[in-house]
């Protein structure tokens, strides 16, 4: 189980997104530290395009070394927002997963992202 203590480490960051291949050639947003459990609170995407352009969103659970799609190929209108993670949502990520992107056309995106990490001395 986590420890819920004044450790916790609190992140806010992003990125623009120049990667336009998925899974290992996917531009990582961030990856859970090892002996860490993280939940991620705000996922957010930003589009700065002057026309519809795809995003995709991939989550890497390091244990099955599987890639899945939060969003694939997710259409976004011009200089438009969206709120992938927001509201109270929250998704969970253990020691190793990660969370990538990539775009049908690099640099139109920055994805934004906050996470309490959560120190776990039991993980591997």
């Amino acid at each position: 189980m986590a420890l819920i203590s004044a450790s916790n480490k609190f992140n806010t960051d992003g990125i623009n997104v120049t990667a336009t291949s998925s899974g290992a050639s996917a531009q990582l947003l961030y990856q859970c530290p090892t002996n860490f459990s993280s939940i991620l609170k705000f996922l957010h995407i930003s589009s700065g395009a002057s026309a519809n352009k795809k995003i995709s969103i991939q989550y890497y659970n390091d244990k099955k070394a599987q890639y899945d799609y939060l969003l694939n190929a997710f259409v976004m209108g011009s200089n438009s927002l969206h709120g992938v993670i927001e509201g109270g949502a929250m998704f969970y990520l253990h020691s190793g997963d990660k969370l990538v992107c990539y775009t049908d056309t690099s640099g139109n995106f920055d994805v934004i992202f906050s996470t309490e990490e959560f120190f776990n001395p039991n993980l591997a």
